[in-house]
C-alpha cells in the first residue's frame, strides 16, 4: 500500500525531524531552514567528513552513522535524501514500521514552497550560480526571502542558505529524476536545456519534456525567465507557452529582445563588464565567463519580477529605480562565487589554483573560454575527471573537443556512480585517446593523485591550474596548492 502524501507542518516550532543523508548539500541546506523555523533536527549519514559537517555542527544538528537505532517513536517526521531507496535503507524502513511520516528531500522542499511566494531556478547548467546571485541581490533589495542553493556560498557565510525573511522562497531546483516537479513556484528561471543524466533521460526529448512539465506547473500568469541564447531553453519555453498561453515569458541573453538583453560585454581589470538594454546601470562580475554574465542577468530579471509582483504591476522594467540598481550593482560586483564554481583556492608560487564543478562538455567549454578571456597571459592547465560512464559515452565526442582553450588537459579514470552499472567498454583512457585525436594536448593518469609528481614539477609561475568535474580530483588541486604554499616540506623553497 502506497503511503499517504505528507506535508510539512505550517508551524515547525518544536517539531522533531530526522534527516537521513544529512550531509548532502541539499539536505544540509534544508536543515538550516528547518532549524531556523524552530524545528528540533537530528541527522544521520556516512562517517566520511564533508564541508557540511561543520555547518551541521554550527546549527546544532547532531549527526550519527546510519543505524535504525536513530529512528525512534519520539520523532514526528523523517526526511531522506532522494539518493536512498525507502525499501532498502534501514532507517526509512524503521520509520515506516513505527508509522512515522516519511518524505523525500524534494517533497519537503516542495511542501515548504507551497506555503510561500516561491521562485524556482532550474537548468542543466548555471542554476547554482544564478540562485546564489539571486540571493545576494535579494539581500541588497531587502526582500524578505529565504534562499536555498546547491552549494556553499561565501556571501552566505559559507552556508547554502540565506534567511532574510519568511515571505519568499528562492531555491535551486533539480531536474534529475524529475525532482523539481515537487516544487510549487510562482516563477521559474530556466537557464539551459540539453542532454544530460543519461541514466534517466535517454535523449534530448525526454529531458525537454520534463522541463516543459515543470513550467506547466506554474499558476495562472506565472512567470518564466528564460535564456534566449540557449536553444534548449528557448525550445522548452516555446513548447510550454503553447500548452499554457497565459504564462508570461521574460527572455534574457545576448540575443534577447527587451530590457534584459546583454550588450557591450568586455573584460576589464579581471571583471566581466556589461550593460542591459532596459536598465541604466553598468554591471560588473568578478567570475570569469560570458555565461556568468548570463547567470547574473537571470538573477537580476528574477528579482525585478518579484518586486513587480509585490508592487502589483506588470511593468517589470520599471520595478527597479536608481537606488535599487546601484545597490544591486554593488552587490553583484562583490559576489565571489560558490563552492566548486570557478572557486579560487589561492595563488602560490606564482600559480593560480582554481576548482570547478563543470562536468558537462558545454560547461567545460564555457568555463575554459571564460578563464582564457580573463587571464590571457597565463598558461591554462586543466585537470578533468569525467563522472558516470553513461554521460561520458553519450557525449564522448563533445567531451573530446571541449578542451580547446586549455594548453594542457590532464585526464583520469571515470568517476563512477552508484546509480548505474559498470561499463567496461567506457573508460577514462577511451576519453583521453579521443581527446588526443581531436587535437588536445593531453596527459593521462589513472588516479588523480598519480599526476601529483608530474604537475608538482611541471607547473610554473604564471600558470592557471584548474580542477574540473564531479569526481574527487579536487583532492589533486588541494594537494598541489598546499605543496606550492609550502605546506609540503618536500616542496623545498617553491
Amino acid at each position: 500500500m502506497k503511503p499517504l502524501p505528507v506535508s510539512l507542518p505550517a508551524d515547525l516550532a518544536g517539531v522533531r525531524i530526522h534527516l537521513v543523508g544529512a550531509k548532502g548539500t541539499g539536505v544540509c541546506a534544508l536543515a538550516e531552514l528547518l532549524v531556523g523555523a524552530g524545528a528540533a533536527v537530528s541527522g544521520s549519514d556516512v562517517e566520511d567528513i564533508f564541508y557540511t559537517d561543520e555547518v551541521l555542527a554550527a546549527i546544532g544538528v547532531p549527526v550519527h552513522p546510519f543505524s535504525q537505532e536513530n529512528v525512534g517513536r519520539r520523532l514526528d517526521l523523517v526526511i531522506h535524501s532522494a539518493a536512498y531507496r525507502p525499501d532498502t535503507h534501514p532507517e526509512i524502513i524503521r520509520a515506516h514500521e513505527l508509522g512515522i511520516p516519511v518524505m523525500t528531500y524534494p517533497e519537503a522542499l516542495g511542501s515548504l514552497s507551497s506555503s510561500r511566494d516561491s521562485s524556482g531556478i532550474c537548468g542543466v547548467h548555471g542554476k547554482t550560480t544564478t540562485t546564489a546571485m539571486a540571493g545576494i541581490l535579494a539581500r541588497s533589495l531587502r526582500l524578505p526571502a529565504a534562499v536555498l542553493v546547491g552549494s556553499a556560498v561565501g556571501a552566505f557565510g559559507g552556508r547554502s542558505t540565506l534567511t532574510l525573511g519568511g515571505e519568499l522562497l528562492i531555491a535551486e531546483t533539480c531536474e534529475y529524476r524529475r525532482h523539481f516537479l515537487c516544487y510549487k513556484p510562482r516563477r521559474i528561471v530556466l537557464t539551459s536545456v540539453e542532454p544530460d543524466h543519461q541514466d534517466y533521460y535517454p535523449d534530448y526529448e525526454s529531458i525537454a519534456l520534463a522541463f516543459v512539465e515543470y513550467l506547466s506547473l506554474l499558476p495562472s500568469r506565472g512567470i518564466v525567465v528564460y535564456c534566449s541564447d540557449d536553444p534548449g531553453a528557448t525550445d522548452v519555453w516555446n513548447r510550454a507557452s503553447l500548452v499554457r498561453p497565459d504564462l508570461r515569458g521574460i527572455p534574457y541573453g545576448f540575443q534577447a529582445d527587451g530590457p534584459f538583453g546583454l550588450e557591450s560585454y568586455r573584460v576589464k581589470d579581471e571583471r566581466g563588464v556589461f550593460g542591459l538594454r532596459g536598465l541604466e546601470a553598468e554591471w560588473r562580475v568578478r567570475i570569469p565567463g560570458r555565461h556568468i554574465a548570463l547567470d547574473a542577468t537571470a538573477a537580476i530579471a528574477l528579482c525585478a519580477a518579484i518586486i513587480a509582483d509585490r508592487n502589483g504591476t506588470l511593468d517589470i522594467e520599471a520595478a527597479l529605480g536608481r537606488e535599487e540598481l546601484a545597490s544591486m550593482a554593488a552587490a553583484l560586483e562583490s559576489f565571489t562565487g560558490s563552492r566548486r564554481r570557478s572557486e579560487v583556492l589561492g595563488e602560490a608560487g606564482g600559480v593560480l589554483f582554481m576548482d570547478d564543478y563543470g562536468h558537462h562538455p558545454t560547461a567545460i567549454r564555457k568555463t575554459l573560454a571564460g578563464l582564457r578571456e580573463f587571464y590571457p597571459g597565463r598558461r591554462l592547465v586543466v585537470d578533468f575527471m569525467s563522472h558516470t560512464c553513461s554521460r561520458t559515452r553519450a557525449l564522448l565526442d563533445d567531451f573530446a573537443t571541449s578542451f580547446g582553450d586549455a594548453d594542457l588537459a590532464v585526464l583520469h579514470r571515470i568517476y563512477p556512480s552508484a546509480r548505474e552499472a559498470p561499463d567496461p567498454g567506457m573508460t577514462g583512457r577511451v576519453l583521453f585517446d579521443r581527446a588526443v585525436e581531436a587535437g588536445a594536448n593531453a596527459a593521462y593518469f589513472e588516479e588523480p593523485l598519480d599526476a601529483f609528481p608530474s604537475l608538482n614539477e611541471g607547473l610554473r609561475p604564471g600558470d592557471l591550474f584548474v580542477t574540473m568535474g564531479a569526481g574527487d580530483n579536487w583532492r589533486l588541486g588541494k594537494a598541489l596548492f598546499e605543496a606550492f604554499s609550502g605546506a609540503d616540506p618536500t616542496k623545498g623553497s617553491r
